[in-house]
């Protein structure tokens, strides 16, 4: 019982470090929490929320990893390197790609409401 306490402790501090190091975090966080506030004045149905949920949790998770990625590329090649920069791009697209996803989601949510 005592690892998992810890292992919670570990997760809670891993998400204080991104929310204090990651501006976009930050952004990501505020827009869930407007888009929360939206769907809870729209009245989601369950489905919808599940959508919303899991969009959210899929953006905040790939930013927690791009971060991740980056500080441990960060970590073995401090000094500007090629392969390094394309696995930040790479970690970038993959940002971009679940953020891009989520929108279009939210989208097609919103609008059956508006």
């Amino acid at each position: 019982m005592n690892k998992l306490i810890k292992s919670f402790g570990w997760a809670i501090n891993g998400l204080r470090t991104v929310w204090h190091e990651e501006v976009n975090f930050r952004i990501e966080v505020a827009i869930a929490l407007a888009v929360v506030g939206g769907g809870t004045y729209l009245q989601f149905t369950k489905l919808e929320w599940a959508f919303i949920i899991v969009s959210i949790c899929a953006v905040l998770s790939a930013e927690i990893v791009n971060t991740a990625v980056e500080d441990l590329c960060n970590k073995i090649e401090p000094n500007t390197d090629p392969i390094i920069g394309k696995i930040k791009d790479m970690m970038g697209g993959v940002v971009l790609l679940v953020c891009a996803t989520s929108v279009i989601i939210g989208v097609m949510v919103f609008t059956n409401h508006l």
